[in-house]
């Protein structure tokens, strides 16, 4: 990353293949919550496979402000779909203690996701 490091808290990307996740995979990630609000989104999208990287992302941008472990189970992913179907943005709100090493506790991570060329590609940037 290339940055003005007093701009950038913490970072996280995340990059998965565009397609159905494994079976039991999405039992095993998800609260069940998240389940049903992504059965109601335009199903022409995996959203198993946009929920799991975005859970991915918020855990990178997590640790290095905490240095403690997040659960799949410790954050309640929701998402925001714009106009053209292939972008938007989520938020992940922590469910846990989100006392950071320094600066404001971490309560909710926002951030981008966008499926192109095969690929979902989800980015925290605090």
């Amino acid at each position: 990353m290339v940055g003005r490091s007093p701009a950038v808290r913490s970072l996280g990307i995340d990059a998965e293949p565009h397609d159905v996740l494994p079976d039991g995979v999405l039992d095993a990630i998800t609260l069940d919550e998240e389940r049903h609000e992504i059965a109601a989104l335009p199903d022409r999208l995996h959203w198993d496979r946009i929920l799991f990287c975005a859970k991915e992302a918020t855990y990178k941008a997590w640790f290095p402000m905490t240095r403690r472990w997040l659960g799949f189970e410790d954050a309640h992913i929701v998402f925001d779909v714009d106009p053209e179907g292939t972008t938007g943005v989520f938020v992940s709100k922590i469910l846990i203690d989100g006392t950071a090493l320094s600066g404001p506790p971490l309560t909710a991570l926002r951030g981008r996701w966008l499926v192109r060329n095969s690929l979902v590609l989800t980015a925290i940037v605090l």
